[in-house]
């Protein structure tokens, strides 16, 4: 799965195009590299997300098949860090 679009799917940002924009301005990096909005997305990846007074770390645990609820949402994936001003 793209990575913007698990951003998405997984309800870590509102829209794909939300998530292909943090990607382009290299506000997203996966296993400490940035990455683009089409990265492919892999159960084990460690996504950071620097958007701007908050950042977010996080491991995919797994690739859902398609959009998932907000409750389900967490199944996905594990937080690591969460810095808020």
């Amino acid at each position: 799965m793209r990575l913007d679009v698990y951003l998405n799917a997984v309800c870590v940002l509102k829209s794909r195009s939300m998530a292909k924009e943090a990607c382009d301005r290299d506000k997203v990096s996966v296993n400490g590299t940035p990455a683009k909005g089409s990265r492919a997305v892999r159960a084990g990846d460690r996504i950071r997300l620097d958007l701007g007074p908050r950042v977010l770390e996080l491991e995919v645990i797994a690739v859902p098949p398609g959009p998932v609820s907000r409750k389900a949402a967490p199944e996905y994936y594990k937080i690591l860090e969460d810095q808020r001003p």
